[in-house]
């Protein structure tokens, strides 16, 4: 196997997890908060706010990897 299609493989990988982790995050985050609000309803809007910043915070991460991959396997292919 030759560099360039490890590096094809890494880049796959990378994004790849990223966004499954990302998915896993954003589900985990989402059901509390909807968890939160059926106990709570009132404190609905604090809840949607602090949900929708981590949303985007977790959603940071496969785009970082995203650029990250792309510019490593740039260097090599």
């Amino acid at each position: 196997m030759d560099l360039q299609a490890g590096a094809a493989i890494a880049t796959a990988l990378a994004v790849g997890l990223a966004a499954i982790g990302a998915g896993v995050g954003d589900g985990l985050v989402t059901g509390k908060t909807v968890e939160s609000i059926a106990r709570q309803p009132e404190a609905r809007g604090v809840l949607q706010t602090t949900m929708f910043i981590s949303v985007g915070l977790i959603e940071a991460l496969p785009i970082i990897a995203v650029v990250l991959a792309f510019m490593l396997f740039g260097k090599i292919g």
